[in-house]
């Protein structure tokens, strides 16, 4: 099976995968060529193929379906099957690839993985990783086991200094720079000493120059270095106005300068302006993301762990108190609305009003919260900002009150054929926005 699919192209597009290959054996041939370029395949055959050779002790054909893949993909699969299935492959599949799954699976999943492997075997994998992703996977897992894969490690002197920073600091989220630059080099000097590092190096879009002491003097553009004549110095086409930040610095603060001035990288330096790391515009977008999820998950008063990993325990502590305040703040209006219990009696028709009423309002207040929230999220606003914030939400919500209590007086008007019904509805509309 592992050979059928040799120099395919296999790409995961919504649960289905996409195979592309001269020839295969998934269709007929002409002189050794498909006839068909492409073939779709469900991703559950894959995986019930996978299980299957595992069931029957068929660890070739399991490993060559999965290394047939790419990364991303390579991922997806192996992270839908069971933990006793992912301890048999894991072990059994390139350095390589096994650390490109590593690194594509979510934080809390890889280092459940990692946490069941051998330390020499969790070792091996580390060094194949990039050192930033080497380091977050080092910090998730039991300390022990950790201590253990790093004198293990063969590449542990680059994963160490990173695990000095904290997890949601720039250093922390940062990369080691691979490709560091001197001044005085010659545009044809900076090309070899390029071409020698490139095959390792994570990102090599700028290109950083430093001092004599590793202080940050300039970056170069990539492309400014390959248009550059072969004998001009390094130190006169670098850019020396560079934007950088600290080791400490918070890293969704580092990550919205690397949005704002639509940076490919961003140095990261310490307390004296010494070069120390990078971090990356892929690793600025997981955190992007991360961030975005959690401040959703915030929104709704939820965890933001998946409902499988989380305990029945934890999930109720995380909602329960939410709901407590909702339920108290229903209470507050049925106490309010219980003091015109003799007008409701009275005029029973303002009964129907009641969920128009709750409705819009709920839906007034999610609106101001959900845009709000990312706001803050964003950076968009912040604390000197919340007066003048303050200030349009509230003109805002006398307008749109007005414009809905109208509405309400007049469909009040139209359905029950009394105005004053519809302005008894319509002023507490007005007055909930």
């Amino acid at each position: 099976m592992p050979g059928d699919y040799a120099g395919s192209d296999l790409i995961l597009q919504e649960n289905q995968l996409v195979i592309e290959k001269e020839s295969c054996f998934l269709c007929e041939r002409v002189h050794g060529r498909c006839i068909i370029k492409e073939y779709v395949i469900n991703v559950d055959v894959l995986l019930n193929q996978v299980r299957s050779a595992l069931e029957r002790g068929d660890l070739k054909s399991a490993v060559g379906l999965l290394e047939a893949l790419k990364p991303a993909d390579q991922a997806n699969v192996f992270d839908d099957l069971q933990p006793d299935e992912q301890d048999e492959l894991l072990p059994r599949l390139n350095p390589e690839d096994s650390a490109d799954i590593l690194e594509e699976m979510q934080d809390e999943d890889a280092a459940q993985v990692a946490e069941r492997l051998h330390s020499e075997n969790l070792a091996d994998i580390l060094d194949h990783m990039e050192p930033d992703e080497a380091a977050d996977l080092l910090g998730d897992i039991k300390p022990a086991l950790a201590t253990q894969a790093i004198q293990s490690m063969k590449e542990a002197d680059e994963v160490l200094p990173l695990l000095e920073h904290t997890d949601d600091s720039a250093g922390g989220l940062m990369t080691a720079a691979d490709v560091i630059l001197k001044e005085e080099m010659t545009v044809n000097e900076a090309i070899k000493h390029l071409r020698a590092i490139s095959p390792d190096s994570e990102q090599i879009y700028y290109l950083f120059v430093v001092d004599d002491r590793g202080v940050l003097a300039g970056v170069v553009n990539l492309r400014d270095l390959v248009v550059a004549p072969k004998d001009t110095l390094i130190g006169s086409i670098m850019e020396r106005d560079v934007i950088s930040v600290k080791a400490d610095t918070d890293q969704e603060e580092a990550v919205r300068i690397v949005k704002r001035y639509d940076l490919l990288a961003l140095p990261v330096v310490d307390e004296g302006d010494r070069l120390l790391g990078v971090i990356t515009y892929d690793d600025s977008l997981d955190i992007l993301e991360d961030e975005a999820t959690e401040d959703i998950y915030r929104l709704g008063g939820i965890s933001k762990e998946k409902p499988g990993d989380i305990s029945l325990k934890d999930a109720i502590r995380s909602r329960l108190p939410w709901l407590v305040v909702n339920l108290v703040m229903a209470m507050i209006t049925g106490s309010v609305l219980s003091l015109f219990e003799n007008t409701i009696a009275q005029m029973a028709a303002l009964a129907s009003f009641f969920p128009i009423v709750a409705g819009v309002s709920g839906s007034s207040g999610t609106q101001t919260l959900t845009v709000t929230v990312r706001s803050l999220a964003t950076g968009e606003i912040n604390i000197k900002d919340a007066r003048r914030s303050i200030w349009k939400s509230l003109l805002l919500g006398i307008v749109n009150g007005l414009v809905l209590g109208a509405l309400v007086v007049l469909i009040g008007y139209l359905w029950k054929g009394d105005i004053q019904l519809g302005f008894i509805a319509g002023v507490p509309r007005w007055s909930m926005s």
